[in-house]
């Protein structure tokens, strides 16, 4: 049977939870598990964060999924609903909604007795300058001012377009913008802090925060890695050697013939390949892991297999190979491939069994 394998580590997901207990202790956890908890499977992940106060998806089938599994916290579309319909559904299921359009607010007040009723909060979204979602000063608060006096309990909310950046000027544009409207509409619930912005303002954390990749164990920012964050990497990646080849000076592995080898050498190759969700651009040298020792891909990935070098490494058939996790970081693999680490964990493909550890 093809050995390529994920595993989930739920111990890593509870740790990194409590980072963020640690780094925003009076603030109520808003759990990303969008994207079927960035790729790591939601059901598994649910399990292992049952201590979070919320969850956080994109899309009322992702919030239903969560109830279907009898989990209870409070759920919030950071996206809002997308028809009317959808409207009752959230309701119904005790779904949050954010809203960031006028169409939204009428599907709101549509239902706003049992909306009420049910003390659902509405997230309110400003567009303090990402410009995807939201309403602008000053139209945010005359919305959230109107709602406040139709009953509804209301969430301020933003997402920083570069928390991730050192002293990105548009940081501090937004961050005043937030806090003005949060003080014109006081007193208000308020949260703009995702993964990044816990480690960087902690003072900004307010009511909720929203952290997704650090959950995770891979790293929000360029020039961080998750050790230096104090944070565990969930998911391993593995696979296994399944042939051995000894080729000589001169000699090329792989489609497109890219790499040849300057000296005589020892590789194998490995029964994994972008079918399975690994990547297959690598403008810059890649690695995988073997025991912990890290050695090089070589040539291009394949559908399903790859090459790597394991002269003088004594590694026999069927030895497991570490693609990513916790010697070879999921990010490091990212930015070899030129993308970033959310990527790589979201687009995962089904092949791989799946294990919990």
């Amino acid at each position: 049977m093809r050995q390529a394998t994920v595993y989930i580590d739920q111990s890593a997901l509870q740790y990194n939870l409590n980072r963020v207990k640690q780094l925003a202790p009076t603030a109520k956890i808003v759990s990303m598990v969008k994207a079927n908890a960035y790729g790591h499977g939601v059901k598994d992940c649910l399990a292992a964060l049952k201590e979070t106060d919320a969850f956080g998806v994109a899309c009322l089938e992702e919030a239903l999924e969560i109830r279907e599994l009898g989990y209870q916290q409070p759920i919030t579309l950071i996206e809002g609903i997308f028809s009317a319909d959808e409207m009752t559904a959230a309701v119904e299921n005790n779904i949050e909604v954010i809203v960031h359009h006028q169409p939204q607010l009428e599907w709101l007040r549509a239902h706003k007795d049992a909306y009420i009723a049910k003390e659902l909060k509405v997230w309110v979204k400003l567009n303090s300058g990402m410009n995807r979602l939201g309403f602008k000063v000053p139209e945010i608060i005359d919305v959230i001012n109107t709602l406040k006096a139709e009953g509804f309990t209301c969430v301020l909310a933003m997402h920083f377009a570069n928390a991730d950046a050192g002293n990105h000027p548009l940081n501090e544009q937004q961050r005043d913008q937030f806090l003005q409207v949060k003080q014109a509409c006081a007193p208000i619930l308020a949260s703009c802090c995702n993964s990044a912005a816990i480690f960087k303002w902690p003072e900004l954390n307010f009511d909720f925060v929203r952290p997704g990749i650090m959950l995770y164990g891979a790293t929000p920012f360029a020039d961080k890695s998750v050790h230096e964050l104090n944070l565990k990497p969930v998911m391993t990646f593995t696979a296994e050697i399944i042939a051995l080849n000894t080729i000589q000076a001169g000699e090329s592995v792989g489609y497109g013939s890219t790499f040849v080898a300057e000296q005589n050498m020892e590789l194998a190759i490995v029964s994994i390949g972008y079918g399975d969700g690994y990547p297959r651009a690598f403008p810059k040298q890649n690695y995988v892991s073997i025991a912990g020792k890290r050695t090089r891909v070589i040539g291009r990935v394949a559908m399903d297999m790859i090459a790597i070098d394991v002269t003088g490494l004594n590694a026999p058939l069927g030895t497991i190979v570490e693609l990513w996790g916790k010697d070879c970081l999921v990010d490091d693999v990212a930015e070899a491939n030129g993308t970033i680490g959310y990527e790589l964990l979201c687009r995962m493909s089904a092949r791989p069994q799946r294990k919990l550890t």
